[in-house]
């Protein structure tokens, strides 16, 4: 995932300046902030990376004040320039603006998510309204939006550079989408909801938030949790002394509706119990209920839609992306939802048939399904996750095979830097260089689940590239692996690898990011094409030449089996159906809830989630959706809004990407050149259709994506 949201708001371009060595701010730092104060001034640090050894909570609030003060007196002078507005006196100079907030935003919003305490989370609600305001200030500022308008109408004629082109449509249409047409009593009404729509945002993300650890479960009697390894339950045994149950074991909730212990507890009791403390996270009190919150955020969002002359927000949101139109999603969607459900249901009848063999007496229930289907994985490939994890300690596979990877594609190289600040002692940072040798970027890894950390994975920057600015890299990616007990190696399965190949796919685009500007930088695109670097960067995962690189037993060193490798090739395609349908009723979901207008009434969440699942037949009772609206972090605070099918859209991408390679050699310097050159490279600098195309040869075709998803019969 990458993320985009420094606070439960999606920020603003404008926001995304950095201080350049080479480039001094527009105004100096705000008056009312100490210099003392750590985001003051851009960091000694290489790349200007943060110097977390002395920043302290009290130093973000005044911070964040001056920074948004700060915007906003830049904005002002450029929106009041007497001389007639030019590309320069005009959207470069929004370009370099909102250096300090972004300073800090993205310091806040990493910490906010990935380490966070009860001060920031209440820092995060105050502040969350004020930003959207701030926000607004810049995007509804009418004399700003005249300046913009003038430069878009005299585009063709201003000789512009392609880049340069580019930021002015993206400007353009940035501050049309906001409302910058709006009359004032329009704009009024927009304001007010665009702050109710923060509050909301950052309420739900800390409703969440408490609701997955809230909901963890405790299990006083190790018989009950037979199944689970010895690591696995000596981490739970931890995770309750943490939380001051001893002699019990905890067992906490991932962000995903399925848990991965239910794969092995062999006690259907406690399964179902585990299940049902993730399923209904979000509804066990009035507190952390989030439902009330979501059904308002929907209703909300409808209301700005209709404000800015949108029939609902689905189609608000969707004017940037490649898809265009929800009609274009669902009908995308659609092509796929009868080959998976009619999988699922032969996988069903599959797991039925073993409980019935087992003598189990009861129908297959979504608790059941992945202990038994990981029977019958067992069954039909002869393979064990507990004899997979040993060839996958995590920084083996992140040296020698995520780095590895990049280095055989792309020639760069890594050094641990053990000298830089981190946030967290787990933490891990590397310099990156380039196939030249020299310094080009950082890259900071934070792979272990903590309580103080939402769930999934992702993928930002502490530092934006630019040339203009003359700022490099410095990205970071967020996991949520178990930790072992201490003394223990840290085991991961194959679909954990798979995860660390995929955020670093997002890293890579941030990595290699090479513009003027960077509103048009690095993972600076569109929902539907940024998941398309990542998810292509998994193929690498399986690549034979990488694969024996980082498979090798924790203990021995020795290789992986060769039998076992191809027991995990023949597996690949095992239980897509369930897996594709249950992403599929994710994305529906997201659509279904942001294409109700301004004057449908507020829905009860459980009804409407019901209704629509039933409206798109994917409501198959053995196969839950990935996400219940309730805990969906993705559409209501992570700024996935109507964006959530770009993991299937881009996966079309990535598929047929990869496909190019195969017919051109696989794996090689020249084909991951042409890649870097053509696609990772490239930010947002043009339409991302024809980046695409001109990289493929022509349109992305879904049959690859089909293929490997196993769903084209004899393939």
């Amino acid at each position: 995932m990458k993320n985009r949201a420094f606070l439960p708001i999606v920020v603003a371009s404008v926001f995304m300046a950095s201080c350049g060595a080479n480039n001094k701010p527009m105004t100096a730092n705000n008056d009312t902030l100490s210099a003392s104060n750590p985001f003051y001034a851009e960091s000694k640090l290489l790349y200007q990376a943060p110097d977390f050894a002395h920043i302290k909570n009290s130093d973000y609030k005044p911070a964040l004040e001056a920074g948004m003060k700060q915007q906003l007196d830049e904005v002002a002078k450029i929106a009041d320039n007497s001389q007639s507005p030019t590309f320069e006196n005009t959207l470069v100079a929004l370009e370099k603006s909102g250096q300090l907030l972004r300073r800090v935003g993205n310091v806040f919003g990493l910490l906010t998510q990935a380490n966070n305490n009860p001060e920031l989370l209440k820092l995060q609600e105050e502040m969350a309204p004020k930003l959207a305001s701030t926000n607004d200030a810049i995007f509804l500022n009418t004399k700003l939006f005249h300046r913009v308008d003038a430069i878009y109408n005299q585009r063709t004629t201003l000789n512009l550079d392609a880049e340069s082109l580019r930021l002015v449509e993206y400007y353009y249409q940035k501050f049309q989408l906001a409302g910058a047409k709006l009359s004032d009593a329009d704009k009024e009404s927009l304001k007010k909801l665009n702050q109710e729509d923060a509050t909301l945002g950052a309420k739900f993300g800390n409703q969440l938030q408490a609701a997955t650890v809230g909901g963890a479960l405790l299990v006083k009697d190790k018989a009950d949790l037979a199944g689970l390894s010895e690591g696995e339950l000596n981490s739970a045994a931890q995770d309750a002394k943490a939380a001051k149950h001893d002699s019990a074991y905890m067992l906490k909730l991932q962000n995903t509706t399925q848990q991965p212990a239910l794969q092995t507890l062999s006690n259907r009791a406690i399964r179902q119990k585990l299940f049902e403390a993730s399923w209904n996270r979000a509804e066990k009190n009035d507190t952390n209920d989030t439902r009330t919150t979501i059904a308002r955020l929907a209703q909300i969002r409808a209301q700005k839609a209709k404000l800015i002359g949108y029939p609902n927000y689905s189609t608000l949101q969707l004017q940037d992306q490649m898809a265009k139109q929800p009609e274009a999603v669902l009908q995308f969607l659609g092509k796929l939802i009868p080959a998976a459900t009619a999988k699922a249901k032969a996988e069903a009848i599959d797991i039925q048939s073993l409980i019935d063999k087992q003598k189990g007496g009861f129908q297959v229930q979504p608790y059941d399904w992945n202990f038994y289907s990981e029977q019958v994985r067992k069954a039909k490939f002869d393979i064990d996750e507990s004899q997979v994890k040993p060839y996958f300690e995590i920084n083996n596979v992140l040296q020698n095979g995520v780095f590895f990877a990049a280095t055989q594609l792309y020639g760069i190289t890594f050094k641990e830097r053990k000298d830089l600040p981190v946030w967290q002692e787990d933490v891990k940072v590397f310099e990156v260089f380039d196939k030249d040798g020299t310094s080009m970027a950082l890259f900071y890894c934070d792979y272990f689940i903590r309580d103080n950390k939402v769930g999934g994975a992702w993928m930002d920057n502490l530092v934006g590239q630019s040339k203009l600015l003359g700022t490099k890299p410095v990205i970071y990616n967020v996991c949520n692996f178990t930790k072992p007990a201490p003394g223990q190696p840290a085991l991961i399965s194959f679909s954990d690898v798979t995860t660390m190949f995929h955020e670093f796919g997002h890293g890579l685009h941030g990595l290699f990011a090479s513009q003027q500007y960077i509103s048009l930088s690095g993972t600076a695109t569109a929902r539907d094409f940024v998941e398309f670097p990542s998810q292509f960067n998994e193929h690498w995962a399986t690549e034979p030449q990488v694969f024996k690189n980082f498979a090798k037993h924790y203990k021995t060193g020795e290789l992986m089996p060769q039998a076992l490798v191809d027991k995990i090739k023949k597996a690949a395609t095992f239980n897509e159906g369930y897996m594709l349908t249950e992403l599929l009723a994710a994305a529906s979901l997201d659509i279904q809830w942001h294409i109700l207008s301004a004057t449908d009434p507020l829905q009860d969440v459980d009804k409407y989630e019901q209704e629509s699942l039933h409206k798109t037949q994917l409501d198959l009772p053995q196969v839950p959706t990935r996400y219940r609206s309730s805990y969906f972090r993705h559409i209501w605070g992570g700024g996935y809004a109507s964006g959530y099918y770009a993991y299937l859209w881009t996966e079309m991408l990535d598929d047929d990407a990869f496909a190019w390679f195969q017919e051109h050699g696989g794996m090689t310097r020249e084909n991951g050149q042409r890649f870097r050159d053509m696609i990772l490279s490239r930010g947002n600098t043009i339409d991302l259709a024809k980046m695409f195309r001109d990289f493929r040869g022509s349109d992305p075709n879904i049959q690859p994506m089909l293929e490997n998803r196993g769903l084209v019969p004899g393939k």
